[in-house]
């Protein structure tokens, strides 16, 4: 269990990528510092590769999705049960291709057959 009351989305995913992006903001501020283009390309590179380690650890289940997590998995060291289906609502997922049923483009349907959006614009335009 969490040493935390509420979930503050702390991940393993999230640790990680942190951590190889500090790494990659002081080498490209080093970079800056030093007037070095090498260095700045470098700590650019790094940056790269903390974004794809963390998209990489998401997809496999150690990050987090939009939105609130059951309590069992609050702790970082806990893998999301969520993950392979994909998350509602996120852009890694939905880059990986992992889009749930409900967001790949589904439109709720009313009783007259009208979608939700078209009553709705139907409505404003009456009044």
């Amino acid at each position: 269990m969490s040493a935390h009351q509420y979930d503050h989305g702390h991940t393993f995913a999230g640790w990680v990528g942190c951590a190889i992006g500090s790494v990659a903001a002081t080498v490209a501020g080093a970079g800056v510092v030093l007037v070095s283009g090498l260095l700045i390309a470098g700590g650019t590179a790094i940056g790269v590769v903390a974004l794809l380690v963390t998209w990489a650890l998401h997809l496999s289940g150690w990050g987090k999705g939009p939105g609130l997590r059951p309590r069992a998995e609050w702790s970082w060291r806990v893998r999301d049960s969520s993950a392979p289906g994909g998350h509602d609502e996120c852009l890694g997922c939905r880059l990986a291709g992992r889009r749930p049923v409900a967001a790949a483009g589904v439109v709720p349907v009313r009783a007259g057959g009208e979608t939700e959006a078209a009553a709705a614009v139907g409505a404003d335009a009456v009044r």
